[in-house]
């Protein structure tokens, strides 16, 4: 990956990360985690993973985000000091679940 899209990728994260702690209420006890984003080559759209603690909760946090989206790429717009912005999407990160599985079966 070149590095231009890694520092895209990175400030991307960062970010989306502050404006869904500063705009998103997801209820008590609700933790959402950006835990990446991978960005195409032609940067033209980033998708965007996000960690949901309690696990039960991360389809109602995903459902919430994507009914928000267009605010929230608006934010990115307003912070991203280029052109074309990425156009977002939202997807859950199954690594920890993953991880979680493996070390029950371990």
């Amino acid at each position: 990956m070149p590095h231009r899209l890694e520092k895209l990728n990175e400030l991307i994260k960062e970010l989306i990360g502050q404006i869904i702690l500063k705009e998103e209420e997801f209820g008590l006890g609700v933790l959402v985690t950006v835990m990446g984003v991978k960005t195409s080559e032609d940067i033209l759209h980033s998708n965007i993973f996000i960690s949901v603690f309690p696990t039960e909760k991360g389809k109602f946090v995903l459902e919430k985000l994507s009914r928000h989206i267009y605010g929230l790429q608006q934010q990115l717009n307003k912070k991203l000091q280029m052109r074309p912005v990425p156009k977002i999407r939202f997807a859950l990160d199954t690594t920890e679940a993953q991880a979680q599985e493996l070390d029950k079966i371990m």
